[in-house]
């Protein structure tokens, strides 16, 4: 299993663009009873990555990239892979 956490300083802006919306794209539409805009949800998932509560993973198995909160039970699993 060959996952990394991928810095997001470390994708141009057009980059991050793109995988924040096929990320949310893929997340479906289940926004309970309020659906937000495009626009919104990247800036939401934006702002979760730059303040480090969200974290982009890469999925070398897979070739997929994700996104997951910093505090996903998913996250420790990786670390203890990799620590």
């Amino acid at each position: 299993m060959s996952i990394h956490i991928i810095p997001v300083n470390k994708l141009s802006a057009k980059a991050l663009q793109g995988v924040m919306e096929e990320f949310i794209s893929r997340s479906g539409t289940d926004y309970g009873g309020i659906e937000a805009s495009l626009e919104t949800s990247i800036r939401q998932v934006k702002s979760k990555l730059e303040s480090g509560s969200a974290v982009l993973v890469y999925d070398d198995e897979t070739e997929t990239t994700n996104i997951f909160l910093a505090d996903d039970p998913v996250l420790k699993k990786i670390d203890a892979v990799h620590g």
